[in-house]
Formats: C-alpha cells, sequence, structure tokens
C-alpha cells in the first residue's frame, strides 16, 4: 500500500524538476578484495549535480566497508514539457 503523502512528495519533485535517477554502483568486498559487487540506487535527483547521489556516496565511503570502483549513472525526466500545436484553431497534444 503506497502512503498519499509518498506520492504527493514524489510528485511535488518532479514538477521542481527532479528526474528519476539510477546508479549502478560496483564495490570491492571487503573481505576479498578482488572480487566485486553491484548495488543498485534509485531515487529522485536533479541533473547534473546530483546531490542525492552524491550524499549516498559520501555515506557509502565514510560507514561501509567496501571501497567503490566504479559507479554508473542514468536519468531521466518523467515530467517534460508538451508539445503543443493548433490543428484547424484547435490546440492539440502530440
Amino acid at each position: 500500500m503506497v502512503e498519499k503523502d509518498a506520492v504527493s512528495e514524489n510528485l511535488g519533485k518532479q514538477v521542481l524538476g527532479y528526474g528519476l535517477t539510477t546508479a549502478e554502483i560496483v564495490y570491492r568486498c571487503p573481505d576479498s578484495q578482488w572480487l566485486l559487487q553491484t548495488y543498485v540506487w534509485q531515487d529522485y535527483d536533479l541533473f547534473p549535480n546530483f546531490p542525492a547521489l552524491k550524499d549516498f556516496l559520501a555515506f557509502w565511503q565514510q560507514e561501509l566497508d567496501g571501497p567503490l570502483f566504479a559507479v554508473t549513472v542514468a536519468h531521466s525526466k518523467l515530467i517534460k514539457p508538451t508539445e503543443l500545436r493548433a490543428v484547424d484553431g484547435v490546440f492539440r497534444l502530440h
């Protein structure tokens, strides 16, 4: 069950320009440095500075034992400007 406030907060972020950001984090296992593992992080964040992702990665480096190896980021704005065009005097979405 999704809480009403959570939906409103996410929609509010999207209206403010946030987009869905997904990061694949590859890190070394603390006990076996030769072994790499992956972790997928996803949240709404601002392109191009990604403050939420940077905060998460800073937390990772300070609090967790597995050193980071690589981070790959994908970002998409889910709410985009629409294209309006008048056709025969009527505005239609395209």
